[in-house]
């Protein structure tokens, strides 16, 4: 699983029907048994630590998303799937400005 590449997952509480999230911890950590990810929805809403993403055949998702950086998660591997797909480098730098928001490094 590398950082960027977006998979379907089933979170815990009010985010647990299967979704799409981003992988967004780094390749260097691949032999931890966990994986840190961002949640994707299609709930749009007007917030600077969400990053809007349009379908298409590269990311493999279906309609407007957006990356719910405020909802990082922490999951096993064997809970999540493998990738469909994977978002550019222009997203994931929108991914990365948000993350160093949420986590109050920005």
């Amino acid at each position: 699983m590398q950082r960027g590449a977006l998979v379907t997952v089933s979170l815990h509480g009010d985010y647990g029907k299967p979704r799409p999230a981003v992988i967004v911890q780094s390749n260097l950590l691949s032999e931890l048994e966990s994986v840190v990810l961002c949640p994707v929805t299609s709930d749009l809403r007007d917030a600077v630590f969400r990053v809007t993403i349009e379908p298409n055949p590269s990311n493999g998702l279906r309609v407007l998303s957006q990356v719910m950086v405020d909802k990082l998660a922490t999951l096993p591997r064997s809970k999540i799937s493998a990738a469909f797909g994977r978002l550019d480098d222009e997203k994931m730098k929108a991914v990365n400005r948000a993350l160093l928001l949420v986590i109050g490094m920005a």
